[in-house]
């Protein structure tokens, strides 16, 4: 279930649905503080996938926990995050080169056959 807290801007903006994976074994924190209005921190556990809708704009900051205090370890614009057009695209190309299955012909209900008079 989606968890909406502090929805995205809307201002007739284009919203990039966005994934990062926390690939370390650290507890890290999620934010982004670029976007003016807006304000985005989630925590992410170790092996967690954290799927969330940006602007194309944003810059996301991973801050990965120490001992009482935290690091900004990386700043990835939102764009590379972005997977909703790969998602559209193999839709399309999915739904592009599946053939139909040859049709099922009907039986009746008890498998009885019926004759013409």
């Amino acid at each position: 279930m989606a968890q909406v807290i502090d929805p995205v801007p809307s201002d007739d903006q284009q919203k990039l649905l966005c994934c990062y994976v926390n690939a370390t074994s650290k507890i890290q924190v999620a934010r982004i503080t670029n976007i003016a209005n807006w304000y985005f921190e989630r925590v992410v556990f170790p092996g967690q996938r954290l799927v969330f809708e940006a602007l194309p704009e944003a810059q996301l900051e991973i801050h990965t926990g120490m001992m009482a205090s935290s690091i900004l370890s990386d700043r990835i614009p939102c764009l590379e995050l972005s997977f909703q057009e790969e998602m559209e695209g193999l839709l399309d190309a999915d739904s592009a080169s599946v053939a139909d299955p040859d049709p099922v012909p009907a039986v009746p209900i008890g498998g009885a056959t019926s004759t013409a008079l």
